[in-house]
């Protein structure tokens, strides 16, 4: 099943993707967006785009595990791009997330422009592999 992977932000927002047979994630980029609506409707033109057949939210997760306001938006966001699109979505707690996309960029030595440009997409990656790990253990 091909699934996308959505790591939403108040001024940009992360795609990740992967293969049919859930093997490999990647990143297919940033929508640099701030308005929800039109968000929606390219993260919308991208699932058309793709074929995905299933789309995964970060939940950014308080780490006590309540919901903070970025959760409660990513939350909206699903609800408003559930009522444009008529494929599952599904959330997924992302605790942690962009510090490990940052220990990866650090690695590759990745920094300035390039780095805030891509570390959403990397996030969104990150989202969708434990994502395909869960489902892979879980026989999902």
């Amino acid at each position: 099943m091909i699934i996308m992977a959505v790591d939403y932000g108040k001024s940009r927002t992360g795609l990740a993707i992967c293969d049919k047979k859930e093997i490999l994630p990647f990143p297919i980029g940033i929508i640099e967006e701030k308005n929800m609506e039109i968000l929606c409707e390219k993260i919308k033109e991208k699932i058309k785009e793709s074929k995905a057949e299933l789309v995964v939210i970060g939940l950014p997760k308080n780490m006590d595990g309540t919901l903070g306001e970025s959760a409660k938006n990513a939350k909206k966001l699903g609800e408003k791009l559930k009522s444009k699109i008529d494929i599952n979505i599904n959330f997924w707690d992302e605790r942690k997330t962009t510090v490990t996309a940052h220990e990866y960029l650090n690695q590759t030595n990745t920094r300035g422009k390039k780095r805030k440009s891509i570390i959403d997409a990397v996030s969104a990656t990150i989202i969708l592999q434990n994502y395909l790990d869960y489902r892979s253990k879980n026989r999902v």
